[in-house]
């Protein structure tokens, strides 16, 4: 198999077909064997009959139907997994993404990309429900890691099969694929792609998975900067806190020698006591993590490095590096 095409479903019947039928058409010209698969996220609008109604007439047709609604990041490592393609495309469900944009997607990944991402141009969202939230998450999305990707959110991306398998997606992590995938060290393109405005169906953007965002962020700043060494985020935390706890017990003294203040009774004292014992807690918390850690990657045997590919050394080496 050349070519998967995984889809994420959640109440589209109505877009299904029109999708189905759009994809046949951009595909019928590159001459490689594909498949389409489609994962039903807990819909309950009846999509899934009409999943059932396409895989019938198509055998290119795929569907993985899950048990419950488990959220677009558990549909789109289904949609992995359960794929067969030397190259993953993966786009949304709700006709907004074009699959005519597929072709040009695979030719620009031939020039040695690991990845090519699509870039939303003259998007057809609305303006203050969606386009202003991705601008401010985006911005700050590459503030934090330092990716330079432009449109975290689209969908619509080509990837090679060993970066695909590599991603572990879990919570809402579907959201950072860009920063994950460099991460690991791939090869990154973004090319601007066509955007349509939802035709039927609703949205299932709401305002309040901004702030969702702004917490994963936190998560995959964690994990990338500080995964191996958690000691050096705690730890300057509780360097930092008992820091400006010993400025506040000399702030105590002083105070007691120029205007003759009861220490018992000043507060500087009680939030110096404070600080030290919070920063005591990080330090602790550090070590801990430093544990965790080693037990982490020990135990599972995995490696804290990603190789990309070797040169003159003997099979049973890589078999045991694996």
């Amino acid at each position: 198999m050349n070519l998967s095409i995984v889809i994420p479903i959640k109440d589209e019947r109505d877009n299904i077909p029109r999708l189905h039928d759009r994809l046949t058409q951009a595909l019928a010209s590159l001459a490689q064997t594909y498949e389409i698969v489609f994962v039903d996220d807990g819909s309950v609008d009846g999509s899934y009959a009409a999943l059932e109604e396409i895989a019938r007439r198509d055998s290119a047709v795929k569907v993985v139907r899950l048990r419950r609604n488990f959220g677009q990041s558990a549909a789109l490592q289904a949609g992995i997994d359960w794929s067969q393609g030397d190259v993953v495309v993966t786009m949304d469900g709700d006709m907004q993404n074009d699959p005519a944009d597929i072709p040009m997607l695979l030719e620009r990944l031939k020039e040695g990309y690991d990845a090519v991402l699509g870039l939303r141009a003259k998007r057809q969202d609305h303006m203050l429900i969606r386009k202003i939230p991705s601008f401010l998450g985006n911005w700050l999305i590459r503030k934090v890691t330092g990716v330079r990707i432009k449109d975290m959110g689209c969908t619509l991306r080509a990837m090679r099969r060993e970066l695909a398998d590599s991603l572990l997606l879990y919570g809402e992590m579907h959201r950072f694929i860009p920063v994950l995938a460099q991460q690991s060290g791939a090869k990154l393109l973004q090319v601007p792609v066509r955007h349509h405005p939802r035709a039927a169906g609703k949205t299932k953007y709401t305002l309040s998975r901004t702030f969702r965002v702004f917490l994963d962020l936190i998560t995959v700043k964690f994990l990338h900067s500080y995964l191996t060494r958690p000691m050096h985020v705690m730890g300057l935390a509780g360097l930092c806190s008992m820091f400006l706890g010993f400025l506040s017990l000399v702030l105590t003294v002083w105070m007691k020698a120029q205007f003759r203040t009861n220490m018992t009774g000043n507060p500087f004292l009680l939030l110096s006591a404070i600080l030290v014992v919070i920063g005591v807690q990080f330090i602790s918390l550090g070590l801990i993590g430093e544990l965790m850690t080693r037990t982490y990657f020990e135990s599972q045997g995995k490696r804290s490095y990603a190789v990309r590919n070797t040169l003159n050394i003997e099979t049973a080496m890589r078999q045991k590096a694996a």
